[in-house]
């Protein structure tokens, strides 16, 4: 998943508010609610010393609405100086509520990524397109979903009729088409580039949709799925064609993760490539190898929650104990940290993902692991006990 929009929050002066809203609001009293539901979380954050002058600038920040129709959530982290992640969930949390800390309460905003999908939505006819970025992505204050329209200035687009089938008219009709298609195409592409969403939908007119499919490029055409039942026009069933979005968004997430599981599997199988075990995976952590790190869902409300972890100034020094974090050399401004803060601050500062595992769906050992970027001869191997995870430790999962 893409959690780059993190990366801001490393670095910055503590202590830090992270603010979870549900930020939905609907019909004439979805202002009044969401305000409420902000007021009471705020309550919450003064009774734990959070500064006035940084919840005034939430409260500022709150009262913009995110333009979003649907069901949503929002989060929204300040550290010291100020507000620095505005972003916006697909999903609202279960419960508003915030954290007031040393640390930015980084793993809520990762599940929430886990369960968003950031998509360019395309309705195409024959005349060009209208593109729509969905929920889940930047806030924003112009009061309505983010949309492009791509006209592509050829208009003879009608076949006619005139005693028989007029060839050329089917023939300008035609070119209109492809020219049409391929100015949306050329925009599409550029877009794709821009802002890398994780899937393109597109819809509308079948021929129109056929060629665009054609002519954008291979980047934009690998995140491309068709799904029917859109169009640029009036009269469509907009209920059963958003159910029809949210099965493709669903089946995207749940090909995302398996494809990670997969990765997982596949190089825990040839004993290389893959660790698992809290002290392996903070040794591949410290060095830069990790891809992505996989976290078993039962162990976020035990196990993992409940331990802490040493770190030092920068995300990738992690320790189980001070005497290992002074180890690496880090003998000044060591701290504990909740494990699950330090876990993801490290994956985050390597760009690497995090993917939620099933309980049972891989073989995970204290509920945790990784895929890797590369390997060497000093890297902890599933294959043979290490220091850190012994081999009947490695049969053990928690």
């Amino acid at each position: 998943m893409d959690l780059h929009w993190l990366k801001p929050l490393l670095g910055r002066p503590a202590p830090f508010t992270t603010v979870y809203l549900d930020a939905t609001r609907n019909g004439a009293t979805g202002d009044a609610e969401a305000a409420d539901r902000w007021r009471a979380v705020r309550r919450s954050l003064e009774r734990d010393g959070a500064p006035a002058w940084v919840l005034d600038q939430i409260a500022d920040v709150v009262s913009v609405p995110t333009g979003v129709r649907a069901p949503h959530g929002r989060v929204i982290v300040a550290d010291a100086q100020g507000v620095v992640v505005d972003r916006v969930l697909s999903e609202p949390p279960a419960q508003s509520h915030a954290v007031f800390g040393p640390a930015p309460a980084l793993l809520p905003a990762v599940r929430a990524a886990d369960e968003t999908v950031s998509y360019l939505l395309v309705e195409v006819d024959r005349n060009g397109a209208d593109l729509t970025w969905a929920a889940g992505g930047t806030v924003r204050t112009e009061g309505g979903p983010e949309t492009e329209t791509v006209d592509g200035g050829h208009d003879d687009v009608h076949k006619t009729r005139e005693g028989g089938l007029d060839r050329r008219s089917q023939t300008r009709a035609e070119d209109s088409w492809g020219r049409n298609a391929e100015a949306v195409a050329a925009v599409l592409d550029k877009r794709v580039a821009e802002r890398k969403p994780d899937l393109v939908v597109i819809t509308g007119d079948v021929r129109a949709t056929k060629l665009v499919c054609e002519a954008v490029g291979q980047q934009a055409r690998e995140l491309v799925v068709e799904v029917q039942g859109g169009s640029r026009g009036e009269g469509v069933n907009q209920g059963a064609f958003a159910a029809r979005v949210t099965e493709t968004l669903e089946a995207f997430r749940t090909r995302r993760r398996q494809a990670v599981l997969d990765r997982f599997r596949e190089a825990q199988g040839r004993g290389d490539g893959a660790v698992t075990a809290l002290g392996d995976v903070i040794e591949v952590l410290r060095r830069g190898q990790v891809a992505e790190l996989v976290l078993q869902v039962s162990v976020l409300t035990t196990g993992l929650a409940e331990r802490t972890l040493w770190v030092g100034p920068e995300p990738l020094q992690l320790a189980t104990s001070a005497g290992d974090l002074q180890s690496i050399g880090v003998t000044e401004n060591a701290r504990e940290m909740d494990a699950n803060v330090a876990l993801v601050r490290a994956a985050l500062a390597q760009d690497a993902g995090v993917t939620f595992a099933e309980d049972g769906a891989v073989d995970l050992v204290d509920g945790i692991g990784a895929v890797l970027r590369w390997s060497d001869d000093s890297t902890p191997s599933e294959a043979v006990p290490t220091q850190s995870a012994d081999q009947a430790r490695l049969r053990t999962v928690v």
